[in-house]
């Protein structure tokens, strides 16, 4: 309805990249709905994921945060995301209570219906595993009462692990498929922002199309819907139903 307040969407990426990757489709698809989508990128990804960048002569580490914070904001505008960058600092990410606060108050001036980060295990980028953690301490402070009573206090919005990399290592299951076909050109302008992980370009193309395969095969051979492209998420929160 003209005038009514959009729903919205939450999505905590540790780096600047991974919320292109993992969600950029979930992202699209949403806004295309008329939801409001917020990202928070807690770091740039500055030393743990820049490497092509680092190899350039003359490189420092601002010059680096601003490659890839211009990168992420383009791809942002791209899926029509609303992307804050917090600047953390990564290998090793570090969570602090300011942090902490900052995204509790962040929840509860969104009001999420859902959402999304990384694995809760992740052998590779102990960075993913955390920002997982701070999403979900965050709700659950947000939800209480006692913290900073009279403001209006979260609900129990479902929250969704999207793809790591190495999925099989972490521990990671899907349960819940996105089918976005009709967005998948949006994502992938989206993922060609990301020049300073070039590789991974192709990748995720295949996993996309991988998930798509699976995600049809889920709704049925014989069903009219047509599934390219996917992607993958694992809900770590039940659902609550009244029939199944």
């Amino acid at each position: 309805m003209p005038g009514s307040n959009p729903q919205t969407a939450l999505v905590v990426s540790a780096h600047s990249a991974d919320f292109v990757w993992r969600a950029g489709g979930a992202i699209a698809t949403h806004v295309k709905q008329g939801w409001q989508v917020k990202i928070v990128c807690l770091s740039y990804g500055e030393r743990g994921e820049s490497a092509k960048l680092w190899r350039k002569p003359g490189m420092t580490q601002e010059k680096v945060k601003a490659a890839r914070r211009e990168e992420a904001q383009r791809a942002a505008d791209i899926l029509g995301g609303d992307v804050d960058f917090w600047d953390i600092g990564d290998y090793p990410m570090r969570i602090s209570d300011e942090t902490l606060f900052r995204l509790v108050d962040l929840y509860r001036t969104l009001q999420p219906a859902f959402v999304l980060s990384h694995s809760v295990k992740d052998p590779y980028n102990f960075d993913h595993p955390l920002a997982m953690h701070l999403a979900q301490e965050a709700r659950v402070i947000a939800q209480a009462e006692g913290h900073n009573p009279g403001q209006k206090i979260l609900g129990a919005p479902p929250v969704y692990a999207f793809e790591p990399h190495q999925p099989e290592q972490c521990g990671w299951e899907p349960n819940t498929f996105l089918d976005i076909t009709e967005v998948w050109d949006i994502k992938r302008r989206a993922i060609e922002c990301m020049a300073g992980q070039e590789h991974l370009w192709h990748y995720y193309t295949r996993v996309a199309q991988q998930r798509g395969v699976q995600a049809k095969r889920n709704i049925g051979i014989t069903a009219a819907r047509t599934i390219e492209y996917a992607e993958g998420f694992m809900r770590l929160t039940p659902s609550v139903v009244d029939t199944l």
